[in-house]
Order: structure tokens, then sequence, then C-alpha cells
């Protein structure tokens, strides 16, 4: 499992033995523990430290008046970010609103390292807490952490709810006045606004505590500093505080999962639970078939190499094809991440099958008709690998080339043909799904359902798709509440299209592909496209081989479905689509996705994404969008959301391609509103870019 190191060993390796912390009873737990907030830090207060990379954060605490959930996320290994929501046991949304549920508030957390800790200098970060909400925990901090021997101290300056204990004035009101004051309502009358103006403004206070690595491992001690008085709280009634100090202790059950308990303001108990999940490592022991023998016996003829290529290689073959010395075989990836491990398995089973005078193995990679790529191994070497024992460590197979198609029709079409599949047939799938909506006057909402997928293909570019969802179990029957807009409601029926009925027509739709040209993919589709929404479309992308951008626009028609999710129509219909942008930004393996265009309720605006994927094959991300809607989202000006995408690769022993999405949005909205497309082109393309490994081991293909 991949480590952040507290600490950096000086030339002279003296700094291990200063600042040590492991003992004889094993690694050291200080400065890994969450706070009640979420996040690595201490109870109340943050810390300096960060999680290990790619680490998922979730846990819940309670601190009478209030209950925490928290989901964290570590993308880099100096950004830290996620979100919270805080129930408040003694105040309710109103009952206009909500009748008697208590409320629940949303906030939005990051903390950025500034300074890494090195022998003599503390590890410094910057924080905004409850940054993109009612801002009723708002909060700015810049704190500083210093590991020594079994003990980790922080001390850090606070402004907001870290800083109502008021210690001091402004830091900042000389260069601006300002700074001296801090606005009551930098959240907006509704919440959900980026509270710039507020930022670094007001009076301070400092905070700060100790954690102690006990001679027992598991057991983490804590003392701590407050910078809240908890004289402006959002807790229905006041709160006193005896003491700004608080004591606590963390005890590790497993690697993973940690309770917490302490007594906080000096007269009130706290406990708590933790969980970090290391999304970057997950990975699974494989018990896939082995490959076949490189010195096997030739099959009967070329459909039962197809078949051995499917079963054994994970490659669904279009074509079979002889060029001079060449050997080529078309087709998509149907099991294996790594097309490298496909190429692998696939030239042993050429190998055994291919005339002597063939030299080498092309592999033209596909995705519903779309060709993608070609990938060249020489067969000689390949051969020479594969009967090495190293080989079953090593997989650089002798590639000496990747070579982008050109025109890519005519070279497909070329050679002579030794077997050819139309791609014709049907398939399907039957799967659970949960869909959940957390954080809005409602509650908790959850609806779990059974999902039949089908699909039918027409030809290689192609096919009819299906989806019919039928819940098993829900309780959307409390989705009661519509926020105040008075934009078209075109997401906000969705009580009404959960509670008509429990099986409907999710998607049924035809879609086709098409090359218009060298780099240029098309795609057009028309049908029941989503739950909500029937119409037409098409897609239209510019991705080069291998680049690190792409461009793209769709545009689409669409006709609002009736409740019942039948056949039927509802009145609305619109006009909506986008500009794309997709460019690798080059920082931490982050992809950005810059979308500009018109979306469902007719607002013209940007969506923002950012999103990173790591060796593990997981790829969290977060959005953003504004419109032109403003306030006529109902809550705040914009809408927001984090999402993770999870291979069953990364946790099952057989070898799959699919994958599981998870998405958070706080609220329905109609602002900002894009249509659920069940495919797009840039993710039927992702063989485009080669990717890390192909850069690592490949030969002179640049």
């Amino acid at each position: 499992m991949a480590c952040l190191p507290l600490w950096l060993a000086s030339a002279d390796g003296m700094a291990g033995s200063l600042l040590g912390g492991q003992g004889e009873s094993g690694e050291s737990h200080l400065g890994k523990g969450q706070s009640d907030f979420g996040g690595i830090g201490l109870m109340q207060t943050p810390t300096a430290r960060m999680a290990p990379l790619g680490s998922m954060l979730v846990g819940w605490s309670r601190t009478a008046p209030y209950r925490r959930y928290n989901v964290f996320f570590q993308p880099t290994e100096w950004l830290e970010g996620g979100f919270r929501y805080s129930e408040v046991e003694d105040r309710l949304y109103g009952e206009a609103i909500a009748g008697d549920r208590k409320l629940l508030d949303k906030g939005l957390d990051m903390k950025l390292r500034l300074l890494e800790e090195s022998r003599y200098a503390p590890q410094l970060a910057l924080g905004l807490r409850d940054l993109g909400g009612t801002t009723l925990f708002g909060a700015e901090y810049l704190v500083a952490s210093k590991r020594w021997h079994d003990f980790d101290f922080t001390l850090g300056l606070g402004w907001g709810y870290l800083g109502h204990a008021d210690d001091a004035g402004s830091p900042l009101g000389w260069a601006d006045d300002r700074f001296k004051h801090r606005p009551d309502d930098s959240g907006g009358d509704q919440g959900g606004e980026f509270a710039v103006d507020a930022l670094f403004r007001g009076p301070v206070a400092a905070f700060g505590g100790v954690e102690y690595q006990t001679p027992w491992n598991p057991l983490v001690m804590q003392l701590e500093y407050e910078g809240n008085d908890y004289s402006d709280e959002p807790a229905g009634a006041d709160l006193e505080q005896d003491s700004r100090f608080n004591v606590g202790a963390r005890v590790a059950l497993t690697e993973g999962l940690s309770l917490r308990g302490g007594w906080q303001r000096g007269n009130t108990a706290m406990m708590g639970v933790d969980y970090r999940l290391d999304l970057a490592g997950l990975s699974q022991v494989k018990r896939d078939p082995p490959p076949v023998d490189i010195d096997a016996g030739p099959r009967q003829n070329w459909q039962a190499v197809s078949n051995a290529l499917a079963s054994n290689a994970g490659i669904a073959v279009s074509r079979i094809s002889r060029d001079g010395n060449d050997l080529t075989v078309s087709g998509e990836p149907t099991t294996y991440p790594s097309l490298l491990e496909s190429e692998e398995r696939a030239g042993r089973i050429l190998h055994a099958q291919a005339d002597d005078d063939v030299e080498r193995f092309r592999f033209r990679w596909e995705s519903l008709g779309l060709t993608l790529r070609e990938d060249v191994h020489d067969r000689a070497s390949l051969a020479a690998a594969a009967r090495s024992k190293e080989s079953e460590s090593d997989h650089r197979y002798g590639i000496y080339a990747h070579a982008d198609f050109g025109d890519s029709e005519r070279k497909n079409s070329r050679g002579k043909t030794l077997y050819q599949n139309r791609f014709q047939g049907a398939s399907w799938n039957l799967a659970p799904r949960l869909d959940q909506n957390l954080g809005g006057p409602d509650g908790y909402l959850f609806r779990l359902m059974a999902v039949l997928n089908g699909e039918y293909r027409t030809d290689p570019n192609g096919w009819f798709s299906g989806a019919l969802g039928w819940t098993v179990w829900d309780n959307f029957d409390d989705y009661d509440y519509i926020s105040d807009s008075e934009l078209p409601r075109v997401r906000t029926y969705i009580g009404d299209y959960l509670s008509e009925s429990s099986l409907g027509i999710e998607n049924l739709q035809y879609t086709r592909t098409a090359q218009p040209g060298d780099n240029w993919y098309a795609m057009g589709y028309g049908g029941l496209l989503e739950m909500m929404y029937a119409g037409v479309g098409g897609e239209l992308l510019y991705r080069p081989f291998n680049r690190g951008w792409a461009m793209g626009m769709d545009l689409n028609w669409v006709r609002q479905r009736e409740f019942k999710q039948g056949f039927g129509l509802r009145d609305y219909d619109t006009w909506t689509g986008h500009l794309s942008a997709y460019v690798d930004t080059g920082v931490e393996d982050v992809l950005a996705k810059v979308s500009v265009g018109r979306y469902l309720a007719g607002d013209y605006g940007t969506t923002l994404d950012l999103s990173r994927e790591f060796d593990s094959g997981v790829r969290i991300g977060a959005w953003g969008t504004w419109t032109d809607a403003g306030d006529d989202y109902g809550e705040g000006s914009f809408d927001k959301g984090l999402y993770l995408s999870i291979p069953f690769n990364a946790m099952f022993t057989r070898s799959t391609r699919s994958r599981a999405n998870i998405g958070w949005q706080p609220l329905t909205r109609d602002g900002g509103a894009k249509l659920g497309r069940r495919a797009s082109l840039y993710d039927l393309t992702e063989e485009r870019n080669l990717g890390t490994y192909w850069d690592d081991y490949s030969g002179s293909w640049d």
C-alpha cells in the first residue's frame, strides 16, 4: 500500500532517529486520523497532514448536537478535498420545507499542502472549510505540523468558525479594511454559493494540539486546543464551552478502520468511526485461464482461431487478414484492461497458426466499428519472450511500433481475408443498481433497482440498446421538496417519475457510429434516450492519436417523457448541446473537461470536470456547472458533484473491462441539467491514448 512519508530524511541519514516514531510495535499511526469534520486532523481542528495518495476517507462522528458524515479524497499528494453532511439534532429545516426533519447542512472542504516536512521545517498547509454551502461552519486556516519521535505537534491560525474565540484582529487588516470584518451572509440567502467574499476576513484565533503514539501500537492519544468559542453556532440552543481544550483517543482496529472517542468543550462526549480505502492500490489476484502454450499445435481453421482469441485473449474478432509478411487481427477488447496482455495471449495462438514466412503480428483495435489504433509485434521476439521464464513478470514483448491509422478504411480492407465476422447478434444482462439522494430537506432517499440491459448488434457500426428498470425497494414517497425556481421543471419531476410506476423503460434507442476522416469520430442516436427524455441527437469528436487533447460537440432535440416511463410524451421539448474540450493537464495525471453550451432548461453556461485515474484504474472526479440561470437554480447559483468510477477488475479474481460508477450530487436541480446520454465518443475511443505503460516499456514508435 502506498504511504505518504511524514518527513524527509536528510542526506546524512540522521533524520530518522530524530523523527522516528515507529518503535518496536510496528508502523506509527501518528498524523493519519480523521477529524470530526472529515479529512486528516485531530478532533475539531485540522492538521497539515495528508492521507496517502489515492485514499478515500469515510467517517462518522457525533458531538451533541451535531452528527457529521464525511467523504474525502486524496487525488494528489498535495491536495485533499471532500464533502460533509452535518445534521443538527435540535434544529429543523422548517415545517414549510420539510416538516419535522432535522437540518442537514452540506459543505465542501479543500486543503493544500504548501510545504512538505523536512528535518527542521514543519509541514505547512492552507485550508478552506465549508466553502460551497450555507457556510454555517465556514472557516479558513493556515496550519503547521511537526513530528518528533512519538509525538506529532500542530499549530494553526483560523478564521471564521475556527476563529470565533477572537484571539486577535485580522492579520490582513493592514492590507485592506475589509479584512477586519467578516460578512454574515457569505453563503448567499439560499446557500450553495462559493463564499469568496468571506475568505480570510474577520478576527482570528489560535488552535493546535498534539498526538502521542502509545507503546501499544493501535492506540493514539490526543490533546487539542480549539479556536472556536461556540458563541455563534447553527444549533437550535446555545452551546456552553467550559474549556477550549479537548482530549481524545483513536484506536486502529484494522489497517483502514479506526474508532475514536473524546471529551470536548469540557462538558460533551464525542465518538466516531473512520475508514480509509486505498483507491490507488485496489487490486485482486487473478485466476484467469492460463495463456496458450507457445509451442501448441495449430487449430483446425481460422474460425477456431477466432474462438480461441475470444476465449483466451479477450478479443472479439471482426477480421483476420494476411498482407505480405504481416498477419493482422482486427477486433474489440472484451476482457483484459491491458491491451498488451490481450496481444501477448493472442500472439501465442497466432504463432501456432501462421505460416512460417509471417514476420509480424498486427493488432488493429476497434470499438463499435471505430478503428482506434494498431499495435505491431515482431513474431520472433514475441516467441522468444514467451519461452523465457522472465516473460511471466516482464511484458516487454518486443513491441517496435504503435502506428496511427491514417486512412483506416483503406488499410482495413487491404490484404487477403482469412476470416470475417459480421458482428450480428443479441446480448443481455440483469444487474442490481442503487440510486441515492442525500442532503436535501427530504433526507436520505434511495431506490434499489433490478435493471435488465439488452443490446442487438445490426452490424459493426450499429446497434439497438435498451434498459428496463424495476424498483425493488425505495423510499421516494418522501420526496416532496421542490426548490424555488422559475426555470422549466426539467429534472425536479424526479419524484413523479419514481413514484408513478415501479416498472419503466429507462432506455430504448438505435445508435450508429462512423469515421468521417482521419482522427474524426461520429455517432448518431434516436429513441428513448433516458428515463425522462426521448429524442434524437448526434456527436462529433476530433481526437488525434496519442495526444493529450480532444475536441467534441453534441447536439440533441429532446422531448420530456410521461411519468409512467412508457412511450408517451409530455409537451415540453427543447434543443440542448455542448462544445467540449478534453485536456490532459500534465499535472498529477489530471484530465480536464470543459463543456460550453445549452442545458435542458434552456439556460446557457459552462461545466468544468476535473478527474484523475490511478494505476488501479479507479477514477475520481469533481464537476461544477455555472449558467445564466443564476439564483433561479433554486438553491445557490451553481451546481456541483463528485463521482467515482471503479473497475470491477480491481475487485474480481477474473479479468474484466466493466466498471461501476458512483456519483454524488447534493440536490436535484433544473439549472445546469444535462441530457443523460448512454454513450460518449470520448469514452468509446479511450484506446487512442497509449497510456503511461506504453511510454515506459514500448520501443521506437514515437
